[in-house]
Order: C-alpha cells, then sequence, then structure tokens
C-alpha cells in the first residue's frame, strides 16, 4: 500500500501495469480525467495512410468536454489479441475513464473490434450500437452492417465507433448525450461538457 501511496504522491507519473485493479485505480486516479482513443487499422498502423479518425474523435472530444483531460492515444492493426490488451492497458493500467475506439466494427474477417470489448468488459450496453446504426441509417443504408457496441470495465466505459470520420462524426454526437452520466453511474470522474456545443443527459437531483 505504501508503494501506491507514493505512486499517488507523484500524480501517477510512475503508474505501471503492476497497479492494477478497481480499488487500486480509485486510489491513484481519483481526480484525473484519463481518455483513451484508439484506432484500430492495419494500413493506419503500418502508415499507409494517416489516421484521420482517430483525429476526429480527439478534436470532437475536445469540443465537447470542458473539463480538463488527458489523452491516451494509440494506432493498432486489427488483431483480437493486441485490441484486448490495448483496452485493458488504457482502463487498468493508464486509468482511462472513457476509451473510444474507430474502425473493425464490419462484417470483413478482419474486423474485430466488437468481439475484443466484449471479451474484456463485465457488461455490455447494446444500446449504443442501437442508437448508432438508428443514426446512421439516416445517410447510408449499409448501416445495418456495422457492429458498434459499448461496455464496461470497472469503472471505464468503452466504446466503439466506426472507421469512416464522417461517420464518426455523426455517432458520437448521437451517443455522446450519454456517456458523462454513464461514468457517473459507474463511479467514474465527472465529465463537464460545453453546453454551446452538446447537451448531455443527468438526472435532476
Amino acid at each position: 500500500m505504501a508503494e501506491g501511496c507514493d505512486i499517488l504522491n507523484n500524480i501517477v507519473v510512475n503508474a505501471r501495469a503492476e497497479c492494477t485493479g478497481q480499488a487500486h485505480r480509485q486510489e491513484l486516479f481519483p481526480f484525473m480525467i484519463n481518455i483513451g482513443v484508439v484506432t484500430i487499422s492495419d494500413r493506419a498502423s503500418n502508415g499507409v495512410y494517416e489516421d484521420l479518425s482517430g483525429k476526429v474523435i480527439i478534436d470532437t472530444l475536445g469540443a465537447y468536454l470542458v473539463s480538463t483531460w488527458n489523452l491516451e492515444y494509440r494506432v493498432i492493426p486489427d488483431e483480437q489479441d493486441l485490441i484486448e490488451q490495448t483496452l485493458i492497458e488504457l482502463v487498468d493500467v493508464r486509468g482511462c475513464c472513457l476509451v473510444v475506439t474507430t474502425g473493425g466494427t464490419g462484417p470483413a474477417l478482419r474486423d474485430v473490434t466488437p468481439e475484443a470489448t466484449a471479451a474484456v468488459c463485465s457488461k455490455m450496453l447494446p444500446g449504443f450500437g442501437e442508437m448508432m446504426r438508428a443514426e446512421s441509417l439516416k445517410y447510408v443504408p449499409t448501416a445495418i452492417l456495422s457492429r458498434q457496441t459499448a461496455g464496461i470495465r470497472d469503472q471505464a466505459l468503452i466504446v466503439n465507433l466506426p472507421g469512416k470520420p464522417s461517420a464518426i462524426t455523426q455517432c458520437l454526437q448521437a451517443v455522446f448525450p450519454a456517456i458523462p452520466y454513464c461514468i457517473d453511474l459507474i463511479n467514474g470522474p465527472y465529465l463537464q461538457e460545453n453546453p454551446d456545443i452538446i447537451k448531455v443527459f443527468r438526472p435532476k437531483q
């Protein structure tokens, strides 16, 4: 426990994999808002093209939130084991209360992001995927092929978004109003939105 206190006094700079689990998260990350953004793409991870999708997520969250937050950004290939390891690292080690992924949610053989997400979550929230598909269907009929989902790991929410930048904007705008309250319910940090940009829902006390 003394080691955990030392890490806390150093503002979590030296937090590493040995300090994992929900109890450690509460000790190590009581005031910080850490958000993970993960682009899952074979080509982007190999430098074939620039990761525009991840940057759209980062820019959108920056516009939506007035809370100060720290970014944990990753670009990885479509490998289920690696996706699972990355999600676990971002939640358990880096203390992210929200992890947003892009890519790997279609029907192609290497699209395995929903499977990886389900493998590391204790609870799934299918309403996120339902909402995103309903929104995307306003623009393209192929939205029914999308398999985005969301789930809870410890005190973190993991949300899968599609890979196309325009679809990311549409889907994130559709589901973000529920995200801060969801994180409240799992005892995560308080996310303050910019009401001039996005309206979120929290029940009146």
